[in-house]
């Protein structure tokens, strides 16, 4: 039976790559509407749980389910559903800003208007014109935030979206993180930095910490 309250259920989640375990038996849940921080060091699984649940990587064993749906069983239903942000910005860099978020519009059936949305939220409406190979690092985590967020997800899934970001950025950010009705698990070696977060989960070596 699905949880609607419930907006990601882990269960002895597992993931191998080879005979490595990156995640080894992972209980985590999230409550509809809660914001919770991932930490711990690196190689912990923090990204490689991240993944999962965007159904980027399939699980190797054990059970998760994002907004209801079982993974991989209905990853096709859950992905209009997640917005994710990860170390990659995603973008084509013979495309505009503008062009790489049209054709996201496209993949997710929404509006092209929402595209000029989109970039004044995150402050690129005055370079939506440039390719975004000429863009600094901080403009492509903003482009990144914007394409996680323009299909207005339930669920929104941040691995360190601080790097390389200016206080303009920040503020960017924070902003994003503040509206209402979404799900939002980051995974953050600044946990300091999200105040507003419900709580904080540590992984290592790809198991939640006692």
């Amino acid at each position: 039976m699905r949880s609607p309250e419930r907006a990601v259920r882990c269960h002895r989640l597992e993931r191998r790559f080879g005979e490595r375990p990156a995640l080894a038996g992972v209980d985590f849940e999230v409550a509809d509407g809660e914001t919770v921080l991932l930490t711990g060091p690196n190689g912990a699984g923090k990204t490689t749980l991240l993944r999962v649940l965007a159904t980027v990587l399939r699980p190797s064993a054990g059970e998760v389910e994002v907004a209801g749906r079982p993974l991989p069983a209905e990853a096709r239903a859950a992905r209009p559903l997640v917005g994710y942000a990860g170390h990659d910005p995603l973008v084509y860099p013979a495309l505009t800003a503008r062009e790489n978020l049209d054709l996201y519009a496209a993949l997710y059936g929404v509006d092209g208007a929402a595209v000029d949305g989109a970039l004044a939220r995150v402050g690129l409406e005055a370079r939506a014109g440039d390719r975004t190979s000429e863009l600094s690092r901080g403009m492509l985590q903003r482009l990144a935030l914007a394409r996680a967020t323009l299909h207005r997800p339930r669920l929104l899934l941040l691995d360190e979206p601080t790097a390389g970001l200016d206080a303009d950025g920040q503020a960017v950010l924070d902003a994003l993180l503040a509206e209402d009705g979404r799900t939002i698990v980051i995974a953050t070696h600044e946990p300091a930095r999200f105040p507003g977060a419900a709580r904080a989960v540590r992984l290592e070596a790809g198991r939640v910490a006692a």
